[in-house]
């Protein structure tokens, strides 16, 4: 009897067990079914790009995006423009209106394109919450005044909003160019039989797209930048070979992308077609090394992030992309994008195929 009470007793301490941890199995489920995964955006060159976290609120989300990408994300190319410090202090979502408060640190510093950039971070990514329409931006819990370039936050805002272009395209500047010269003639067959300029570039004037073709030339052959005919371009002008392919590839167009260099070959069968100068991101965006594939042909792409025309565009990957810009130094200066001036960039454009592989290289 004392075997069997014993047993009994063994039995029902067993089936207690068995429940706790079925109800422990059910909370923990349910926990799971609340944090769902979700989009969370950061910048990838110009335009916003979407990872994935979990999270299961509003203020979850928020808390992943300040967190920022992961080290991996960040070697594809994917940026945070939220500055170091921000935290999220409160996030509700009521009436399809989310609204989130943010610390001082948010609003902070006054680059313009920053400022842009962690705007569009916040709204695209809140947004993403089912059933979120519009935004209404809190700092310390009131309303932010006057620190976002053109765009007021005194009441709430759409995605959309920032997505709508308010500026024109840029148009190309005009020119004056000088009377034609027999010597800048000859400068500009040079030029031409380097793939440097196209058939018909030598009119003898010398304006942008022949200033632009010499420092190509000085890019390449590891010259100073200065996009003059100075007595060392000269010397070498006189020396000098068609610029070839760094990398092997297959019949058909593509590009290589020479971040050392800061230029870009254009490439056919295995011939450099033309080679153009550009300039690759900064040292806080650079551009990402690897092999991509040209995936649209944008004629006017509209930057959300940076609320910019980005005309002629051939993104390659999320919103890296060849495209025009008036500003083209010498050295690496954009997003992650690869600029180009506006002698060259419609005729990189016409020059694509969707789908046409592009290979950046880190050094060549």
């Amino acid at each position: 009897m004392e075997q069997a009470g014993g047993g009994g007793v063994r039995l029902r301490i067993a089936a207690i067990v068995g429940c706790v941890a079925a109800l422990a199995s059910a909370g923990a489920s349910a926990e799971a079914s609340a944090a769902a995964r979700v989009p969370v955006f950061f910048l990838r060159g110009e335009q916003l790009a979407s990872v994935q976290r979990v999270a299961g609120t509003p203020l979850d989300v928020m808390r992943q995006l300040v967190e920022g990408p992961t080290r991996a994300e960040r070697e594809q190319g994917f940026r945070t423009y939220l500055p170091p410090g921000t935290r999220v202090l409160g996030a509700k979502v009521a009436n399809g209106v989310a609204t989130v408060d943010l610390n001082e640190r948010f609003a902070s510093g006054r680059d313009s394109e920053s400022l842009l950039a962690r705007l569009a971070e916040v709204v695209r990514t809140i947004t993403a919450v089912p059933g979120v329409k519009k935004v209404q931006l809190l700092m310390n819990g009131g309303i932010i005044a006057a620190r976002f370039p053109g765009v007021s936050l005194s009441r709430p805002i759409t995605f959309r909003f920032l997505q709508t272009p308010n500026t024109a395209v840029p148009e190309p500047p005009a020119l004056r160019l000088p009377p034609p010269d027999a010597a800048v003639k000859d400068l500009q067959q040079q030029l031409i039989d380097l793939g440097y300029l196209l058939a018909g570039d030598d009119d003898g004037r010398f304006g942008p797209a022949t200033q632009n073709a010499i420092l190509s030339f000085q890019k390449w052959e590891r010259l100073g930048r200065t996009g003059l005919l100075d007595s060392q371009t000269k010397a070498r002008l006189a020396v000098a070979t068609h610029p070839k392919p760094i990398s092997t590839g297959g019949a058909g167009k593509r590009a290589e992308v020479l971040i050392d260099r800061q230029v870009a070959l254009l490439i056919d069968d295995n011939v450099v077609v033309r080679t153009i100068a550009v300039s690759t991101g900064k040292p806080s965006t650079p551009t990402p090394p690897g092999n991509y594939r040209v995936y649209a042909k944008i004629p006017r792409w509209w930057s959300t992030p940076f609320r910019e025309w980005l005309p002629w565009a051939l993104p390659f990957v999320g919103g890296i992309a060849f495209h025009e810009l008036q500003d083209v130094p010498a050295f690496p200066a954009s997003h992650g994008c690869v600029r180009q001036s506006f002698t060259v960039a419609r005729w990189t454009y016409n020059f694509a195929t969707v789908g046409m592989p592009v290979k950046v290289i880190a050094r060549s």
